[in-house]
């Protein structure tokens, strides 16, 4: 009675079911895969929530792209990085799942193909799924940083619509260099691709200084749309605010920004509350963004200095965001030394495979952890899968 849209029968895999089965036993367990602010001890400003009680929210006001008063502030908080955006170009959504979801609307009919990134978080496949479409990897090749493989992006389907990049990407860290963005940016000119650019984590650099945003800004040629939102840029995942901005030729733009609009209409989903408080929380939430930053910059430097001591254990350039890559000894296979760790440490890890790596052995580790916690897992981690 469901729709093929939902896999039938889906099992909880071997860790997950470990790790039910201590939390009910009340172990406590150091978890490196954390990704949430608001539970990682980050300090947040007193009253930063206050503007959400803004009597203003108390008047509906739909509109379908959201309030102009919202887009205008979003629009301005890409000028700390430079960049003009018109708030005519911009689009608020619940997040970027939703943007994603939208976006998927607009471009693609049912069977249709959108290109992903491989390695990355394993959302796209949910997505691309739910919306009745397919999700074709390209490759990411690591040789001292990651970078796009272009041949495989050239072995695209013919069915395929849009072009998806994630920047700094979810979890290798990698940004999309100028180099990456020209070639892309002319395969999709050629093919007849919308180019769209995930940026949630773009305001976290680490390894590399000035790195590429902004991409619809910049995309003259192309159909693009780049995400973001509170949930990263601020730390409030909570708050239900994401945006797109749109770019590319005037003509082309504008038709799908009419076409858009429609999709839009439909949902209405952003509440009032959240855009009325959105210029204040882009405002008052950098204090939020540079703790988070400070957090994630510290806990890369640990766990650095601790795989130091290690020579069979890699630290994998991390250009920004959240996350760590470690390259680890394939002494045994990822799930069974993921599930040792969890059993025998009560230390919690994602494996690489979960995120399409190639091949083993890695393991993604979170840098929002709080201090105590972190290194004290990491200190216990690195000798374990050294052995």
């Amino acid at each position: 009675m469901q729709s093929r849209r939902l896999q039938p029968g889906a099992q909880a895999n071997a860790l997950t079911r470990a790790l039910d089965s201590l939390r009910a036993r009340r172990v406590c367990i150091a978890d490196l895969t954390e990704s949430n602010p608001t539970r990682s001890g980050i300090r947040y400003p007193d009253g930063l929530l206050e503007p959400l009680a803004d009597a203003a929210a108390m008047r509906y006001d739909p509109c379908p792209f959201g309030l102009r008063s919202a887009r205008e502030a979003v629009a301005a908080d890409q000028q700390r990085r430079g960049v003009d955006v018109d708030p005519a170009h911009v689009v608020l959504t619940s997040s970027t799942s939703e943007a994603y979801s939208w976006l998927f609307k607009l471009l693609c009919s049912p069977g249709d193909t959108v290109l992903v990134p491989q390695p990355s978080y394993p959302l796209f496949e949910h997505l691309t799924v739910l919306e009745g479409i397919r999700a074709h990897p390209y490759v990411l090749e690591y040789h001292g940083r990651w970078s796009i493989d272009t041949a495989s992006i050239g072995r695209a389907p013919e069915t395929t619509r849009a072009l998806l990049i994630v920047t700094p990407n979810n979890p290798t860290a990698s940004y999309v260099t100028s180099d990456d963005l020209a070639e892309v940016s002319e395969l999709c000119r050629r093919r007849g691709w919308a180019l769209v650019a995930d940026e949630v984590f773009a305001d976290y650099p680490l390894d590399v200084a000035n790195p590429l945003t902004d991409i619809a800004a910049r995309s003259a040629d192309v159909l693009s749309f780049s995400l973001a939102g509170l949930s990263k840029t601020v730390g409030l995942p909570q708050l239900k605010l994401g945006w797109m901005i749109a770019g590319g030729r005037a003509a082309e733009r504008d038709a799908a920004l009419a076409s858009l609009e429609l999709i839009a209409d439909t949902y209405l989903s952003v509440g009032t509350p959240v855009q009325i408080a959105a210029s204040h929380l882009l405002g008052a939430g950098a204090a939020v963004r540079m703790a988070i930053h400070d957090r994630v910059k510290h806990n890369l430097r640990v766990l650095r200095a601790a795989a130091g001591q290690f020579p069979s254990i890699e630290v994998l350039r991390a250009e920004g965001a959240w996350s760590a890559v470690v390259r680890v000894p394939s002494m045994r296979r990822e799930e069974q030394l993921v599930l040792d760790l969890l059993e025998q440490e009560h230390i919690l890890v994602h494996p690489g495979y979960f995120f399409d790596f190639a091949h083993e052995a890695y393991l993604v580790i979170s840098l929002l952890p709080t201090p105590d916690v972190f290194s004290d897992a990491v200190a216990r981690v690195l000798p374990f899968v050294s052995r």
